[in-house]
């Protein structure tokens, strides 16, 4: 069986945490021999059709994300991209957001990071609650799982990790 997943923000090496089949990665930089496009997730929808990945990813990414512009119209391209997330998933797909969260330092300290993520950010997506509808966010996630995380040893355990799930229905 096929599955395919992408990495948000991948870099030079898309992540393959679910280990699938195929692998797609977006990023500011382009490499096609690895499937990796460049798109501005900011102003640009995920150039994938409907339901086409059994996994989304992001890592180190979601927090460069603004919450709200003026293009010369108010956009929330945080809730944009939450929902084309949810837009390119298959229904059963998982997102698995790593990031940076409050109350820790590594939240802030990037000058990039324009985002704050929370223990309680993802409730706004999820299909019980979905708060972020009122700001045009499609969908409905399941949290399946969040949980505090370090990617060293001797560190608080600054980052998140947050699972979604897309219903099946």
């Amino acid at each position: 069986m096929i599955t395919k997943t992408l990495d948000l923000g991948c870099g030079l090496n898309p992540r393959n945490p679910f280990d699938c089949s195929e692998v797609y990665g977006i990023d500011i930089r382009e490499n096609k021999d690895l499937n990796i496009f460049n798109v501005d997730l900011i102003i640009d929808p995920i150039p994938f059709n409907e339901s086409f990945f059994d996994y989304v990813t992001a890592y180190d990414f979601i927090e460069h994300i603004p919450r709200v512009m003026y293009l010369p119209e108010r956009k929330f391209p945080f809730v944009d991209l939450m929902s084309e997330i949810f837009r390119v998933l298959k229904p059963g797909g998982k997102f698995l957001s790593y990031t940076p969260a409050f109350p820790y330092p590594e939240a802030w300290v990037d000058p990039t990071h324009v985002n704050t993520i929370t223990n309680k950010t993802f409730m706004y997506f999820d299909n019980k609650n979905c708060g972020a509808k009122r700001y045009g966010f499609i969908g409905g996630f399941e949290i399946e799982k969040q949980y505090w995380h370090s990617k060293h040893w001797w560190k608080k355990r600054s980052h998140l990790i947050s699972i979604l799930v897309k219903p099946i229905n």
